[in-house]
């Protein structure tokens, strides 16, 4: 009896065997009687075979396959073969579709898409065909008539964060399952351990899926996986997850990268010596299970891949780690591992890559590293090896250097100069030093490297020329060496001869670019920095033909002429274009449509003049500030009224704008930064910018604004910096901003015409750095509630996300006076700490409660009415650098716990009616006499004890008390002035 028969052929070729296969049986009928019976049962098993073969695919598992089809978004047409249409009714020849070629059962299913994910160089147009061929939509549970299908890929494409179908859990058949980084999302089904026939599974997630299981219990159903890829799905609640894994016998490869693994100690016996691939990187894992698990490593014999980067062990690393002699891979990067590099590293005689990089661990480089002969990779960067770079390559360069393709040792603290050993490494096709102090010239040896594809020497101390021997590096594509020393003249006998070149970084050196007018370059250039370089005061023309350009960064390279149009009309838009601080001038040209979605344009600091013009709606930050440009905001602004602008950041500060804010916001949603300061601006400030919600930082000081703060800006809850100051505004703060803007940082009114108190409301806002209300008409007192500015009063480091991030774009700039100058602060501005209220009508008692603000920095209420006391309590101020309470009615005594105030640099308190001896200690006694001016003062530095030190200027912000003070003074002198000359001038006259 004959059983279990499976034949499989190319259906392709299912008409041919059919003809050759009935001639066949024609013949053999022709001689049955010399044929025994159990030959022709044989060939009636064969004739059914061919019944199925004649039918094509089943009906059943078409029409499954169909209803899959209608449930799925196909932007790409790739399911077109999917059809009824004459020619197409086998599903058997469908794309995807693999079936038996004897029963016609659909076997597998391949539907990952075909394209590949690109990396951060992908033009747009890849992009979108890359995004436009993913599968969309749901799951069939069709898919459960597809009784024999052991193969299912759905990889790869966009299934909007719909959970994992529980069905195909019911798939029993299912041999290989893969639903990577396909969009699925929710909680796993527990479904899925019905699958016993299951060797692959790969759930690999974007940690933005949300992918997630309550426990992995049902793992323990598949008995035969070999390979499991659980990346990026949330095991957080799976505290049993190595005790389940250790059920699993058959274990080969196992992929748990980024799951949030739980902290539990693993079980006694780990029953994993299977295992050729392990992977548990971006976790949080720490010593207390890392030690358990490195115990367990000891008995993985056939292990060969082991990655534990991007977790927290802060150990130095197991000896025993080292005697995993089988080990090929080793990535422990991105940890906080201490001690010194061992020699027993020597003793991984298997090893074709290692990545130690971005620890605490410490030099030398070991010397039996030269006896890992097979070593392909070493990444080594961020290490504290603090040697010589040619001692390394000493170490390296027997047999490790005939086979090393990658050498990582940036940010390693090494010293010393590259020698010509280098080209010794004739297999390198990347090294990586950048970071370092390595002086000296590049050797002329660098040019045997002819593999060598990456080259970075950025951030060194190089000097001298660029040997003309780096021209040989034929197979180079990123050449960066920017951040050096180097100068002398760079031509195209460097770079002509490099075909494949996409990257050349070559900023902050010394050396100019000179190459002929004419000169066409044999690469396209996909980025080129020659940021504060030399490249002629023209634009290069050579730039013309790299039409694949994507990142230009050639500020400061000393350029004073205009704007090229060939500049905007590359194959490939800007992705970044960074033009700033030259002396460019001219108008700016119409920034074209076609510009990278998120671009950066930076045309700062140059003499560009002329109107504002239209941009590309797919710019996401834009600075022309610094300029001369002129004219109104509105063929900017207001130029596409019905388009959703993406600009994120706008910064015009620092031109000769003029006329009116137009009121054409509505399109501009995006915006989280606005720098309007430094213009010539009026009118008020329109209502519409209320509707950017999504903004953060909004900059109009030094213009000629006027009217009232508009009510519609307490929509904008988001803002965390608000500078209106240099203005002509009007009217009381608004009280709303203390109920509404709770987020603010910096509140900047300064030099306006604000009138009336200063409400409580303000105290609301806790997290206020800095506050300026200088240079008003404010009356009343300070309020008492100031003690609820809790980021005076406590230091927290961080102003949270959004200030980080607009500050590390470099647009969140607060202009603040500090010590009677005016400041500017960026990065450094979750340092700061200010309140200015000085020329006012402030009146009444400094408030006690100012004291408890511990993290002021600077103080200035001068020019005022204040009246009272200095608080006593003001020296536990103790961050206090600068403090002016000049020019009030201040009385009483300097306090003595002014002399504690260690980090006081700038103190002014002239002209109040303080009175006594001025507190002993060098912190007071060391600042200037007429810092303590028009008092009844005495004491060092005063230069007599005692001293009239009377105040005549006593008073403040239209104090009519002083006026009146100053006339009596002045009418006093007046009259004895007029009695004396009216009794002596006759006896000087008459002198009879």
């Amino acid at each position: 009896m004959v059983k279990n028969i499976t034949v499989r052929y190319d259906t392709t070729n299912r008409n041919s065997i059919n003809v050759a296969f009935h001639s066949l049986v024609s013949s053999l009928i022709a001689l049955t009687t010399e044929i025994s019976m159990s030959v022709l049962l044989v060939l009636l098993f064969l004739s059914l075979a061919t019944v199925n073969i004649n039918e094509g695919c089943i009906e059943s598992e078409r029409q499954a396959l169909l209803m899959f089809k209608h449930d799925v978004t196909d932007g790409a047409n790739r399911l077109s073969s999917w059809s009824l249409h004459h020619g197409h009714e086998d599903c058997c020849q469908w794309d995807g579709v693999v079936c038996d070629n004897v029963t016609a059962h659909v076997l597998e299913l391949h539907l990952a898409n075909p394209r590949p994910l690109l990396d951060d160089y992908g033009s747009d147009a890849e992009n979108e065909a890359t995004e436009r061929s993913k599968l969309r939509g749901k799951i069939n549970p069709s898919l459960l008539n597809l009784t024999q299908l052991s193969y299912l890929n759905l990889s790869q494409n966009e299934f909007g964060g719909i959970p994992i179908p529980d069905f195909i859990g019911s798939i029993e058949s299912l041999g290989h399952l893969d639903l990577s980084k396909a969009g699925f999302g929710g909680l796993v089904p527990n479904q899925l351990g019905n699958l016993s026939s299951l060797e692959y599974l790969n759930l690999r997630a974007d940690i933005e899926d949300n992918l997630y299981v309550t426990g992995l219990q049902w793992l323990s159903g598949l008995s035969l996986i070999e390979h499991l890829d659980l990346s990026a799905v949330d095991l957080a609640q799976a505290s049993n997850w190595l005790q389940v894994l250790n059920t699993l016998p058959f274990l080969k490869n196992l992929y748990l990268s980024g799951c949030q693994l739980p902290q539990v100690p693993p079980p006694t016996h780990l029953n994993l010596s299977s295992l050729a691939i392990l992977d548990l990187s971006l976790n949080d894992i720490e010593n207390s299970s890392g030690g358990s698990i490195f115990h367990g490593l000891v008995n993985m014999t056939s292990l060969r891949h082991l990655d534990l980067s991007n977790n927290l062990f802060n150990s130095s690393i197991p000896e025993s780690l080292y005697s995993l002699d089988s080990v090929q891979f080793l990535n422990l990067g991105s940890n906080k591992f201490g001690g010194k590099l061992s020699s027993a590293i020597g003793n991984m005689t298997s090893a074709i890559d290692l990545d130690l990089s971005d620890n605490e661990l410490e030099g030398p480089i070991p010397k039996t590293m030269g006896n890992l002969c097979y070593l392909k990779s070493i990444s080594f960067s961020e290490l504290n090896l603090n040697q010589d770079v040619s001692t390394i390559l000493a170490v390296l360069s027997g047999c490790v250097s005939n086979q090393l393709d990658k050498l990582g040792l940036s940010g390693c603290h090494l010293s010393g100069q590259l020698t010509n050993q280098l080209g010794n490494f004739k297999s390198l096709k990347e090294l990586h030093l950048s970071g370092n102090s390595v002086s000296g010239p590049i050797p002329i040896s660098i040019g045997e490297l002819s593999s060598l594809r990456v080259l970075e020497l950025n951030q060194n101390q190089l000097k001298g020329q660029l040997p003309s021997s780096i021209g040989k590096l034929t197979n180079l594509e990123i050449l960066d060496i920017s951040t050096n020393l180097l100068e002398g003249v760079v031509s195209e006998t460097h770079i002509g001869n490099l075909p494949k070149l996409k990257v050349f970084q070559a900023s902050k050196n010394s050396f100019v670019l000179r190459v002929s007018p004419d000169w066409i370059p044999p690469f396209e250039l996909e980025l080129l920095g020659l940021r504060s370089g030399n490249v002629g005061s023209m634009f290069p023309l050579w730039l013309h033909s790299q039409k694949h350009l994507r990142y230009l960064d050639i500020s400061g390279s000393r350029i004073s002429d205009s704007l090229p149009g060939w500049l905007w009309n590359f194959s490939s838009p800007f992705q970044y274009l960074n033009l700033s601080h030259n002396q460019i001038h001219g108008q700016i040209p119409g920034i074209p449509w076609a510009m990278s979605v998120d671009s950066v344009i930076d045309l700062s600091f140059n003499l560009l003049s002329g109107p504002l013009t239209q941009i590309s709606p797919n710019v996401f930050f834009l600075d022309m500030s610094n300029n001369n440009l002129s004219g109104s905001l509105s063929p900017l602004l207001c130029y596409k009224l019905k388009e959703t602008i993406g600009t994120v950041i706008l910064n015009l500060g620092g031109n000769v704008l003029s006329g009116e804010i137009p009121d054409c916001w509505l399109n501009w949603q995006n915006l989280q930064v606005i720098k309007l300061s430094n213009n010539r601006l009026n009118g008020s400030i329109p209502s519409s910018m209320g509707t950017l919600q999504s903004i953060v930082s909004l900059h109009l000081q030094k213009n000629h604004l006027s009217g009232e703060i508009p009510l519609s800006l307490k929509n904008c809850t988001d803002l965390i910096l608000l500078d209106a100051g240099e203005n002509e505004l009007h009217g009381s703060i608004p009280r709303w901003i203390g109920d509404s803007l709770r987020k603010l940082v910096v509140l900047g009114l300064r030099s306006n015409k604000f009138s009336g108190s200063i409400s409580d409301e303000l105290c609301a806002i806790g997290s206020l750095q800095v506050l300026d209300l200088a240079d008003n008409n404010l009356n009343g007192s300070i309020p008492k509630c100031v003690s609820k500015f809790r980021a005076m009063a406590k230091f927290n480091g961080s102003m949270g996300t959004a200030v980080s991030y607009v500050i590390s774009a470099g647009t969140f700039v607060a202009t603040i006076v500090m010590k009677g100058q005016m400041l500017e602060y960026s990065t450094n501005l979750n340092l700061v700490r200010s309140m200015d209220l000085s020329n006012n009508k402030l009146s009444g008692e400094i408030p006690v409660e100012v004291t408890s603000l511990v993290e002021l920095i600077s103080l200035n209420l001068s020019h005022n009415l204040l009246t009272g006391i200095i608080p006593e309590k003001i020296g536990e101020m103790r961050s206090l650098e600068s403090v002016d309470f000049s020019v009030n009615k201040l009385s009483g005594s300097i306090p003595e716990s002014m002399s504690s105030l260690s980090f006081l640099s700038h103190l002014n308190l002239s002209y109040n009616n303080l009175s006594g001896e001025i507190p002993l200690g060098t912190q007071l006694e060391s600042f200037d006499p007429s810092s303590y001016n028009g008092n009844h003062l005495y004491g060092l530095p005063l230069p007599k004890k005692h001293s009239a030190n009377v105040a005549i200027h006593n008073g403040g912000g239209g104090n009519d008390d002083g006026f009146e003070m100053e006339w009596f003074y002045f009418g006093m002198l007046y009259g004895f002035g007029m009695g004396f000359w009216s009794v002596f001038a006759p006896v000087v006259i008459n002198r009879r």
